[in-house]
């Protein structure tokens, strides 16, 4: 299983995948989520380009932290940087699904020069209350489902804006985030992200444009969900007035976040690709 260990000893899972002249394109998932959710876009991805996947800390099959308050996107963007280190790749281009585009706006900030370019997948500087909320509400909760039988049907219900998707998928999702156990089904990641994210919520809100603006000259695509509720259309729209040439792809029928194999998400990727 293919691992590596970060400065202060952790020791974090990641896939490497595929082969491509272009420069390597990272994945990197959301807030509580893993590398299985880059699963749907991998086929697209994998024939063209090396694809990696990291498991941040206290997700998927990475290590639990001993110290909650290590589950920062400072740190995180570190465990970046360590494991291109590991690799030793020089640069990447990051396809950033919402916590990760955070980290790769960061990256940015502080190591402009390792990004060939970058993808944002329902995230931007501006993070929606509406949507901080759910994510506050649920973190570090295990859910009221004994089995992936009955996960399926309750995350249809609470996944907001995602129309038409079909039951297999919904199946698929839970067996993503959840273990099945003898006392039912319990979250694959550290319950202390939950402190980590109520500690940073508790601060007021820093102003992120200057990150999104640290990307200037960077390729740079975002997908947006059509009825996303952490990043909206407002925002989108101001991202795309900095940034004329991002390329902008909008799913219709989709929260927060687009599944990435959506046919519009794939023609948005696509079009990054090919400026990497």
């Amino acid at each position: 299983m293919p691992e590596f260990r970060t400065s202060d000893n952790l020791r974090l899972w990641y896939d490497d995948t595929g082969e491509g002249d272009g420069p390597p394109i990272l994945c990197l998932s959301g807030l509580t989520r893993n590398s299985t959710d880059f699963d749907y876009v991998m086929p697209y991805l994998v024939s063209e380009n090396r694809v990696i996947r990291l498991d941040y800390r206290g997700r998927g099959k990475s290590q639990r932290a001993p110290d909650w308050k290590t589950y920062t996107i400072p740190t995180e963007a570190r465990d970046v940087l360590e494991l291109m280190a590991h690799l030793g790749l020089d640069r990447v281009a990051i396809l950033g699904t919402s916590r990760g585009g955070l980290i790769a706006m960061s990256l940015a900030l502080i190591a402009k020069d390792r990004l060939a370019g970058v993808c944002l997948v329902d995230i931007g500087p501006v993070l929606d209350p509406a949507g901080l909320e759910v994510i506050q509400d649920y973190i570090g909760k295990n859910p009221d489902a004994a089995t992936y039988e009955a996960a399926t049907a309750i995350r249809a219900s609470l996944m907001a804006g995602f129309e038409g998707v079909p039951e297999d998928r919904w199946r698929e999702e839970v067996e993503k985030h959840y273990r099945e156990t003898e006392d039912g089904l319990v979250i694959n990641y550290d319950p202390k992200l939950r402190d980590a994210v109520l500690e940073a919520g508790a601060q007021p809100m820093p102003d992120l444009w200057p990150l999104f603006d640290a990307l200037e000259g960077v390729p740079l695509a975002c997908i947006r969900g059509a009825n996303s509720d952490l990043l909206s259309p407002e925002t989108l729209a101001e991202m795309a007035r900095r940034r004329p040439d991002m390329i902008v792809g909008e799913v219709p029928g989709r929260g927060h976040v687009p599944f990435l194999d959506e046919p519009e998400a794939l023609e948005a990727l696509n079009e990054w690709t090919m400026l990497l």
